[in-house]
């Protein structure tokens, strides 16, 4: 199997970040998960082998490699540590994705290579109270008016929002009294008017930070939309 999927590079990935596990995750995973600790240590040693941005290219700051090497690297710290492989895998695949696939190359350059080099790490709020798996019925609303989005709401149950540098989120677009429909938006996460809520009490991963976002006439530029205003529903 390995010879069918995995090429040299994928190996080399593989081996080093088995050690990493072993050597620097495996030690304190206990110790972070019965406290609820973020490995705030670990990760900043992922982000200088450039376990952060791993599928990204390179001249944003990522790896250039492919899916199945994030795969790989995710399921080697999985193995020892739930908590952590979570955190990357939602920074990467959630809390960066969006950006690299939809963003342009002025959000790209701004925060793509942050996130890929694991200056800053990035979260996802799409599920709501009143709206868990049918994700079509997102009640955040944000209001365009004079160049800026206003916006109020909550996102549950998101992933890296407490130690989040940037915050990507869903919400209706509405557009001089019009719904255009729901739209995928980013804030920086010290934007006045963004509150989080206390992290989650999880079995098994408490190390992973997992918390409400409350939007309170919360303000952010026109600018901090990605795609198409009223494509965020397709893009997530």
């Amino acid at each position: 199997m390995e010879r069918l999927y995995f090429t040299e590079e994928h190996v080399m990935l593989r081996d080093m970040v088995r050690e990493f596990a072993q050597n620097e995750v495996k030690p304190i995973a206990r110790e972070i998960d019965a406290s609820g600790r973020f490995p705030q240590e670990t990760v900043e040693k992922m982000a200088e082998l450039g376990l952060m941005g791993i599928p990204w290219e390179e001249k944003y700051g990522g790896t250039g490699m492919d899916t199945i090497a994030l795969v790989i690297a995710i399921e080697e710290l999985g193995r020892v540590c739930p908590s952590t492989a979570a955190t990357m895998m939602a920074h990467t695949s959630l809390g960066s994705g969006p950006i690299a696939a939809f963003g342009t190359e002025a959000q790209k350059h701004k925060y793509l290579t942050k996130l890929a080099s694991g200056q800053i790490i990035g979260a996802f709020g799409l599920t709501e109270p009143n709206a868990g798996s049918d994700a079509g019925n997102t009640q955040t609303v944000a209001i365009l008016k004079d160049n800026k989005f206003i916006v109020n709401g909550q996102k549950v149950f998101c992933t890296n929002a407490g130690v989040a540098g940037v915050i990507i989120f869903t919400a209706q677009i509405i557009e001089n009294d019009e719904n255009k429909g729901i739209g995928a938006l980013f804030v920086d996460a010290k934007t006045k008017g963004l509150k989080l809520g206390s992290s989650e009490n999880k079995m098994g991963w408490k190390g992973s930070d997992t918390r409400s976002v409350y939007f309170d006439q919360m303000e952010i530029p026109s600018s901090n939309i990605l795609g198409e205003p009223s494509k965020g529903f397709k893009q997530f």
